[in-house]
């Protein structure tokens, strides 16, 4: 190989290297690890096979989550309805599934469930003018209400295997690649290509940036919106089931406050509240830094009200940190308007002179 080839070669790697060092990301791996290392000294069992393979099954519902989250968040929106139809659709397929109905047809059916209440969502907040928080809180209600009603307040028995699987199934026959985390992983992958390699994936960050720009611009608000809403709703209602399936049951108080668990998880990945900033990756990290931080609580043996402060503490920390970013980006934004201003002063006093 040519010295010039070698040196080229050296070159990107370094400069690929510095931008890794630069990238929110490497904090975030840094804090995961931080976790990781803190945790297994306080107890040796937590970094065991066995307790990772827990992670990453607790993870798998709060991950499909986290990812619609952070799409909307990006998008300029938040909901909070995705625990109650996660509860809903796993009432829902449970009581189908009783009543005779096959397992292919139970899961189309509970998928346009969800699309259903995406787009109730997205009508109230796209036509009716009402904002996202109100209308999604409203949503999470009725649907918990709902769930509670169609089920007598019980849960409801699961037996057809084929719908089981779905909480089982080992992939490739690898033990800890059970569907759930399989899923969960495959979501993030092609919500990430979206994301970045996609025009969809460009209007939401340019929807939750700018929607003026974006609406000058061509794009569709309302369209994304109602995309936005059904992508979430869709993928709670297809993780409801999946808990469902691991459960055997259907449990209409199943999945309460998971979506505070899904924006938590986004934000510490560096998604910002305020829109138009984020990233799939970076929610992966902080989907895993939450579900370390409960995992060793849990192993801790620390009792449930303390980890209810210790969350809330985590999400006071998440959002902090989201206004340190967002000042840090606010001000990199000024100091390049001043510099675009100032060569321009300069470019048209040369064509004066």
């Amino acid at each position: 190989m040519p010295t010039q080839t070698i040196e080229k070669e050296n070159s990107k790697f370094t400069l690929g290297l510095k931008r890794m060092m630069k990238s929110e990301n490497i904090g975030l791996i840094i804090a995961f690890f931080a976790i990781v290392l803190v945790f297994s000294i306080l107890n040796p069992n937590y970094f065991s096979d066995r307790n990772m393979v827990n992670i990453l099954t607790s993870a798998s519902l709060t991950g499909l989550i986290c990812v619609g989250e952070s799409m909307l968040l990006i998008g300029g929106y938040m909901d909070l309805s995705p625990g109650s139809t996660a509860a809903f659709a796993g009432v829902a397929a449970a009581l189908l599934l009783q009543a005779g109905i096959p397992a292919p047809i139970t899961i189309l059916l509970i998928i346009l469930m969800g699309v259903f209440i995406g787009c109730c969502n997205a009508f109230f907040i796209t036509q009716l003018k009402i904002s996202a928080f109100i209308a999604t809180l409203a949503l999470q209600s009725i649907v918990r209400g709902f769930a509670f009603i169609i089920s007598n307040g019980e849960g409801v028995l699961i037996t057809n295997s084929m719908f089981l699987k779905m909480g089982t199934l080992k992939i490739f026959g690898v033990r800890f690649l059970t569907f759930p985390i399989f899923f969960m992983l495959l979501i993030f992958v092609v919500f990430g290509i979206v994301l970045k390699k996609t025009r969809f994936g460009r209007e939401i960050y340019i929807v939750g940036g700018n929607p003026t720009a974006a609406r000058l611009a061509g794009i569709s608000t309302k369209k994304t919106t109602y995309k936005l809403f059904v992508n979430m709703s869709v993928l709670a209602s297809v993780g409801g089931m999946i808990l469902a399936a691991r459960m055997n049951t259907g449990q209409p108080q199943a999945c309460t406050n998971l979506e505070f668990d899904g924006i938590t998880a986004a934000i510490l990945g560096g998604v910002a509240m305020s829109g138009g900033f984020g990233s799939i990756f970076g929610a992966f990290i902080g989907l895993f830094i939450l579900q370390g931080f409960n995992n060793g609580l849990i192993m801790l043996n620390v009792q449930s009200f303390w980890q209810n402060v210790a969350k809330g503490a985590l999400l006071l920390l998440a959002l902090s940190f989201d206004y340190l970013r967002s000042r840090k980006r606010a001000n990199r934004t000024a100091l390049t308007t001043i510099r675009h201003i100032y060569n321009c002063f300069l470019l048209g006093r040369s064509l004066i002179q």
